[in-house]
């Protein structure tokens, strides 16, 4: 327990800032967070091994995404309706956006931030306009390695005021949230107080 409330203590506010991120502008709620971390429960729940231990390498083997090439893409000349029909058909935020041509290389990203503002906002038609006008391209994209602590990717997606970043190991691996962050932190807690009601009652000696 002590673990824990020490990483909160020295990481509250990048906690608080990062899940204040899905509430921007109304378009996000708190609602919407807690439908999204339940509806992407993960298939394996992290081992209690402490926050400072905790790599995003982790979240992906939870998620399922452990082996290279487990991202949602679309590609670059796709149009922005195609890929947000993919982001609702696998109940993603973000997906990797992928250069034309028979060489798949990384583009950029494209999130539903960039189609809420960039679409819906200034009310342009997502059947006419492609993916690579909305796209955060690949000179600006910031991500992260499967090796990164999820403390220090919680702190880079507030930081940046970011919801998802690519994990990139010589090629993207997958894809994190702060959504998935934040579910890691909530585990580990309840990890902590089923251990800790276990050595109250006594289960340990």
């Amino acid at each position: 327990m002590q673990g824990i409330t020490k990483a909160l203590r020295l990481h509250g506010r990048q906690l608080r800032h990062a899940v204040q991120q899905h509430m921007n502008k109304g378009i996000f709620s708190w609602a919407t967070l807690i439908s999204r971390i339940q509806s992407e429960s993960p298939t394996v729940i992290i081992p209690h091994m402490g926050l400072e231990n905790i790599t995003v390498s982790e979240i992906l083997k939870a998620k399922g995404e452990a082996e290279a090439g487990a991202v949602y893409w679309c590609d670059a000349s796709n149009l922005v309706h195609e890929a947000v029909k993919h982001m609702t058909a696998h109940n993603v935020g973000a997906l990797v956006v992928l250069k034309s041509g028979d060489v798949k290389q990384l583009a950029g990203i494209v999130t539903e931030r960039d189609f809420a503002r960039k679409i819906l906002l200034p009310g342009r038609p997502s059947e006419e306009t492609r993916v690579e006008d909305i796209m955060t391209e690949e000179d600006k994209l910031i991500t992260v390695s499967s090796r990164t602590n999820i403390l220090r990717a919680m702190e880079v997606m507030t930081d940046k005021h970011i919801r998802h970043v690519p994990v990139f190991d010589e090629k993207v691996v997958g894809m994190i949230s702060v959504g998935d962050v934040v579910r890691a932190i909530v585990d580990q807690q309840h990890q902590e107080v089923r251990q800790l009601k276990k050595y109250i009652r006594g289960d340990y000696y």
